[in-house]
Order: structure tokens, then sequence, then C-alpha cells
């Protein structure tokens, strides 16, 4: 029997978060009472791609349960750079650990990973496409600041085409009521058209600003993003010319409610002018103390199901058009449509 992983939002519904952010609160509430909850498990960390506070988080968490981990924060450290496929590495890995937390460039990753793993995968991102242990954070942190996940209008602000954090966080948002977006992007940013599907299909309303002067006032979220530079493909070179239009000042805040919440996955270069830090609707560094806690219980959750696996069939090539897809170096995946049709590593089109 296969087990429980955590790709993306579609995995899980309302049910299992509110299950998940209790257990969340009360790790808040009595952090010592939790000091052993995963005495003798063991994560494993496999990072292909650089991070700060996912990595840390991660490490924090299981530690603060009372786990261990192992792992890699840079691929060329082992026998992958020797040519050894994702499917041999987490083959192996699994046998090792009773989790398994990994970061890859490559969209589809994680989810390829996850049919040749006997633990639990969970995606700690997957190149430009999803990241949803940080929306969990994000749920948290609204959850928190706010008192309920719903009956809001949130602004993404900044790189949605890459922004894996946004493109998890709509997914998540669709699963709560009354949830109203503002895309505020460049063109050569704005967001994918699978996304935008996604919304229509779940008939979440959107609207487009071309700044975020134009549309603070109306806020009651904000989610602040930096430029993926790392994942351009060369048609989004002259963007820098037009980011003051998307960057938030002290003076801006003063446009914006008296109860918005501003959040950022993070790192931040310089789309939040420092100034607003002492605002107290600046909410992202708390937002990643929050993340270690929701991890605490995702790993309290993870860590304890029994193994299994069922290694799939494969039945025929996969194609996929879009040369970030893990199908496109892992050659060896069966063939995966989504329920559009599209894609079921990386969610394009085909």
């Amino acid at each position: 029997m296969p087990v429980r992983n955590l790709i993306s939002f579609d995995d899980v519904s309302v049910a299992w978060w509110d299950g998940l952010y209790k257990s969340c609160t009360e790790i808040m509430a009595r952090p010592d009472d939790y000091r052993d909850a995963c005495r003798g498990k063991l994560l494993a960390s496999l990072f292909f791609e650089s991070s700060t506070r996912t990595r840390f988080s991660f490490q924090a968490a299981m530690l603060r349960l009372g786990g261990s981990l192992f792992g890699f924060s840079n691929p060329a450290d082992t026998s992958i750079s020797k040519g050894e496929s994702l499917a041999d590495t987490i083959r192996m890995t699994s046998s090792y650990a009773d989790t398994i937390v990994m970061r890859n460039p490559q969209e589809g990753a994680a989810l390829a990973a996850s049919l040749y793993s006997e633990v639990p995968v969970i995606n700690a991102g997957d190149g430009g496409h999803l990241h949803p242990t940080q929306t969990l954070t994000d749920l948290t942190t609204i959850a928190q600041t706010r008192g309920v996940i719903g009956n809001v209008t949130v602004g993404l602000c900044g790189d949605l085409k890459y922004g894996r954090t946004v493109h998890s966080l709509v997914t998540a948002l669709a699963k709560f009521p009354n949830v109203r977006f503002v895309l505020i992007a460049p063109d050569a940013l704005k967001m994918p058209e699978y996304m935008t599907a996604f919304m229509r299909a779940h008939l979440m309303e959107y609207a487009v600003a071309d700044s975020l002067e134009s549309a603070i006032g109306d806020l009651d979220v904000l989610y602040m993003t930096r430029i993926q530079r790392e994942r351009f493909d060369g048609a989004e070179e002259n963007v820098d010319a037009l980011m003051s239009k998307f960057t938030l000042t002290a003076e801006l805040m003063k446009r914006a409610k008296s109860d918005l919440t501003v959040l950022h996955p993070l790192p931040r270069v310089n789309e939040i002018e420092r100034a607003v830090d002492a605002d107290p609707r600046a909410k992202y560094f708390e937002q990643a103390r929050f993340g270690m806690f929701i991890r605490m219980a995702l790993l309290l959750d993870f860590t304890h199901q029994p193994r299994g696996i069922e290694y799939p069939a494969h039945e025929g090539e996969h194609e996929c058009g879009n040369p970030k897809c893990v199908t496109k170096t892992e050659l060896y995946l069966p063939k995966r449509l989504n329920a559009d049709g599209g894609c079921g590593y990386c969610d394009k089109k085909l």
C-alpha cells in the first residue's frame, strides 16, 4: 500500500489541514511536551537546490521533536554527480529514513520521487512549480494573525510566473470560502496560464493590477515575492526598470488597511523597503517562525506512517514540452496526465 505524500495541496483536505493546524497550535503552546515525539525517527533531507529557511526549519523541527536527520545540501557531493537517477537515489534513501523532504529545481521532481519511495515524500519546492510546506506556513500565519482563513482579498505581488509559493497558495486557498485575488506583476512575470485556468475552474475571482499602488488599498493580505532570476528563460530580462511599481514602501503602507497582513516567503532582496519591517502589519519574520512549528506538526504526522510502495507500471514514454520538467532528464518515468490532460508531473499543457 502506498504511503501518503505531500506533493501539492491537491493531496490534502480542509479536514486534514484543520487537524494539522490544531496539532501545530498545541505544539506552540506546550513545546516541551513534544521533545521526544519523534525519538528514534530519521528524516532524510535532500536539497538539490539552495535553501535557508525551508532546510533550517525542517532540521530545527525534527531536532525539537527529538528525531535525527541526514542528507545533503549540494548534490555534487553525492552519487548524483556520477549519473545516478533520481529513482535510485530515492529508493536507496527511503530504505534508511522514515520520511524524505526534498527540494529539486526540476518541476515535477517531488511527484516523480514519490513513485519510488517506501516512505512519505514531502515536497520542499520543485522548481517554479509548487512549494506546499511554505503554503502550510502561509496558512498558519494567516490563521494566527487574522483568526480565520477565507472571506479575504489576497494580493499576490512580484514574480508570479516562477513563484512556486504563490502557485501553491492559490491551490490551497481554493479549498476555503470567498477568497479573491489581485494579481500584481509585470507582464513578463504574470501568473502562468495553467494557474489562471485552475482559478477559473475553481470559480476563484481574480483581478489584474499593473502596480502595487493601485491595488494595496483593497487588500486584506499582501503576499510579496522576490524575482526568481535563477529560473529566467531569457524572455524576462527587461523587468528591472519596471520593478519600482512592485516594491512595497513605508509610504505605500499608508494607503493600506489598518489590519493588512504582509507576508513574504523570504529571502527578501529589494521588493520590500526595510522601513516596512517596523510596521506591525509586516508579519514575514513571524511567518518564518510559524513555519518551524507547522513543519513539526507535519513531521509528527508523516514519520509515524507504515512503510509501503506500489512501483509504477511503465505505460509508454511520457512527452512534455516543458524544458524544466523532470521528465526531460529522468527518461524512464511512466506516462502521467493530470485531470486537464496536461503533464501529470509539471502541470504544463502537453
